[in-house]
């Protein structure tokens, strides 16, 4: 049974004020949430990523806009796709994901990545340290993460984090607490984290790269004498369901034109039955799940996509 979710990488729609964002996120998220995608996402941002128009178009920052998500869901689980370790203090995210887990009543999960958007540091004035550093770092955090989600006054103390005697309540009431999700596909370090650490891993790419990145996975699990079964794995990127040929063809064109090479590594674009063989490919590349973000689309195209979905993989 593959799972689906669905990522809000956007707040900019035609006719939408400031005012007005949040209630059309919410019909997005709704719209998931009644359509059968399983999991909802949001980007852990500060400036809008360039390609979805720069630092000059909005964002909402994410674990607010979870939580008031969280209160308005009654199915999905919610995450960060994914948190930069960069951003916050681990214990701090380990409080704030614990209160969303709370809020959701068990539905929270904590996605983190070592962080790579740099200008969005420099802007805001977050230290952003060369890589090594910044995937030493999330070892720590994701260490110090899972003590607060499951032991009762937990100390750790690394080179970068630290806590001691720490209480972090109420504990979430997932059993075991949020599963944790590390972001990322670097094959040295990233993926022997997961191997190391996590419950779940996010990897981007097209069947072929995937299939790949997995084998990857499974080596490290084998060295670290974990079973890879216990690791639920997804993969993020763009669906475009269209209505016509005319659309998918137009729709291909400008996407590959702006993504090269990379279009298939990334976009999923066609009417119902193409999509379903498109996704079918990642599917058997050895997935446990999909993500999907959606530019552009409305809460009925959302909707319409996961009915798709769900009827076809599950």
């Amino acid at each position: 049974m593959t799972m689906f979710g669905y990522q809000i990488p956007g707040f900019r729609h035609a006719g939408e004020t400031d005012a007005s964002m949040f209630d059309h996120t919410v019909a997005h998220a709704l719209a998931a949430d009644s359509s059968g995608f399983e999991s909802l996402w949001v980007m852990d941002h500060f400036w809008q990523l360039p390609a979805l128009g720069g630092p000059d178009e909005p964002i909402l920052e994410a674990y607010t806009l979870l939580g008031a998500l969280a209160a308005r869901t009654e199915h999905v689980q919610l995450g960060t796709l994914v948190t930069g370790v960069t951003y916050r203090n681990p214990a701090l995210l380990a409080k704030m994901v614990t209160t969303l887990d709370i809020i959701s009543k068990g539905r929270a999960i904590l996605g983190i990545g070592a962080a790579w958007y740099e200008p969005e540091h420099d802007g805001f004035g977050f230290p952003f340290p060369r890589a090594g550093e910044r995937l030493d770092r999330l070892e720590e955090a994701v260490q110090i993460c899972r003590a607060l989600f499951r032991d009762d006054r937990p100390s750790f103390a690394g080179r970068y984090y630290s806590i001691t005697d720490a209480r972090n309540v109420p504990r979430p009431l997932r059993a075991g607490g949020p599963p944790i999700m590390i972001g990322g596909s670097g094959e040295r370090r990233t993926l022997k984290l997961v191997a190391q650490y996590a419950d779940m891993c996010n990897v981007s790419g097209g069947p072929g790269t995937v299939a790949h990145k997995l084998d990857v996975l499974r080596s490290h699990c084998k060295d670290a004498g974990r079973d890879p079964s216990e690791i639920v794995t997804t993969r993020l990127g763009t669906l475009v369901l269209t209505d016509a040929t005319a659309d998918t063809d137009r729709t291909t064109s400008f996407l590959r034109g702006m993504a090269g090479d990379d279009f298939a590594e990334q976009f999923i674009v066609g009417e119902a039955g193409e999509v379903v063989e498109q996704v079918g490919a990642l599917v058997d590349a050895g997935l446990d799940g999909l993500i999907f973000n959606m530019p552009l689309s409305d809460p009925e195209t959302v909707a319409r996509a996961g009915e798709l979905l769900t009827k076809n993989f599950k």
